[in-house]
């Protein structure tokens, strides 16, 4: 047991110099402390300025979601011919003019009439979408093609049947008007 002793004495006797043995300032936790509440200080202006700059960049990206709506349904044919395009391109511009006079007409008396009609464009649009849908599945074929521009044909002259209809009913409605006074 004595040779026990005398190996760890000569032990620390080894390491007497390694050790830290040197007593700290009396206001060194004092100091401490202040840099500990400096660095607090710190963090809580950075997570101030990160909690700043996320719900900044939340804002801008919810506003810029009310001015970049992404349009409803393209009507885009991928797979298609250009001529096959150049077609439906055609046609949808037809369509959408004569939707357009369809809305210019549009007034209490035949409110009826053109709400019928565009719930019958929902119809035929979604009949549209089908045939695109097919195009790209199977590619172009002579009755896909046909189906599509018959559907285009029955649209456009749907939308002026409908706008014939409520021009002869208002020229009914003018000519009783003119017969009464």
């Amino acid at each position: 047991m004595r040779n026990e002793e005398e190996k760890l004495d000569q032990l620390f006797a080894k390491f007497d110099s390694d050790w830290d043995v040197v007593e700290l300032p009396k206001n060194h936790e004092n100091r401490f402390i202040d840099k500990l509440n400096t660095k607090s200080i710190k963090n809580r202006k950075r997570n101030l300025y990160t909690t700043i700059a996320i719900a900044a960049t939340l804002v801008v990206m919810f506003s810029l979601s009310f001015f970049f709506k992404p349009e409803a349904k393209t009507n885009k044919l991928t797979f298609a011919s250009k001529e096959t395009k150049q077609t439906d391109s055609i046609f949808n511009v037809l369509i959408k003019n004569e939707l357009n006079k369809l809305k210019e007409k549009e007034s209490p008396q035949n409110q009826k009439i053109i709400t019928d009609a565009l719930q019958q464009m929902k119809v035929l649009d979604n009949d549209y979408q089908k045939i695109i849908k097919e195009i790209a599945r199977n590619g172009e074929n002579k009755q896909i093609i046909y189906a599509m521009i018959s559907n285009l044909q029955t649209r456009i002259s749907f939308l002026q049947n409908v706008l014939n209809q409520i021009e002869t009913t208002e020229q009914l409605n003018t000519q009783n008007d003119e017969k009464t006074l």
